[in-house]
């Protein structure tokens, strides 16, 4: 094959590689097929973005294989992006534990209500894991724990559920009386939703506020629910000291 079509076979399937990234995740957050599709996608892309960029660069350092320079730098990078999302997912995913369901209080984790109805189909449980999941989660993430407010519970709710409207979750419930309050998260790539439900009970000189977030769906979260965690507390209460389990 001539090097000009080369190249630019080489730039064309940099794009597609890209592409495919957004066509696994609409495709699995439209439902039109399963998530583990969607993954399957995710390392296709990954390899060909990994194929195209080496590709590039052999033709980058050949001059004679040369058809335009930024032609070729651009597919070097598509093909760049285009693993190096994936993959960084994938590493993530073997560095963090297999699970999807995080608390910040794992002895007596908040329970779910309201969305139990929501869950219904959904792969995941909502019912916790017990100490083996509350062992991995302490020993991967030590920092989470229940943040304690220095105000009644009534203000502590108003406190949690604007600080959970500001996460831009889909809010399920709002019971002030049992001080619960209980949300949906839907996730950028993938469209995946996860449950959250909020604690908050009275405490010494104010209130305690817990948190749980639960994948609906896939083995491991790859730590999104603890991230998820850590944002709302610090949207809640930056200055508040979270107190490990």
């Amino acid at each position: 094959m001539p090097s000009s079509r080369f190249s630019v076979l080489t730039v064309a399937l940099a794009i597609f590689a890209v592409a495919l990234l957004g066509i696994a995740s609409w495709g699995t957050g439209a439902g039109t097929w399963p998530f583990r599709t969607g993954f399957t996608l995710l390392r296709w892309a990954a390899i060909l973005g990994l194929a195209v960029a080496a590709a590039a660069l052999v033709q980058l350092v050949v001059p004679r294989w040369r058809l335009s320079v930024p032609l070729l730098l651009l597919a070097l990078l598509l093909g760049v992006a285009a693993f190096v999302t994936p993959f960084r997912w994938m590493r993530l995913a073997r560095v963090v534990p297999p699970i999807h369901d995080i608390t910040t209080d794992t002895a007596d984790p908040p329970a779910f209500a309201t969305v139990l109805p929501l869950r219904a189909s959904a792969p995941n449980s909502a019912e916790y894991g017990g100490p083996e999941i509350a062992a991995q989660q302490r020993a991967a993430y030590p920092d989470l724990g229940p943040v304690d407010l220095a105000a009644p519970p009534a203000d502590a709710f108003r406190r949690a559920l604007e600080a959970a409207r500001g996460m831009g979750w889909q809010i399920v419930a709002a019971d002030s009386a049992a001080g619960r309050i209980e949300a949906t998260a839907t996730t950028r790539w993938f469209h995946f939703k996860d449950d959250v439900v909020i604690r908050i009970r009275p405490a010494a000189g104010g209130s305690r506020v817990d948190v749980r977030s639960v994948s609906r769906v896939g083995q491991s979260d790859v730590g999104t629910n603890a991230r998820r965690i850590r944002s709302y507390l610090a949207r809640l209460e930056p200055a508040a000291k979270a107190r490990g389990n």
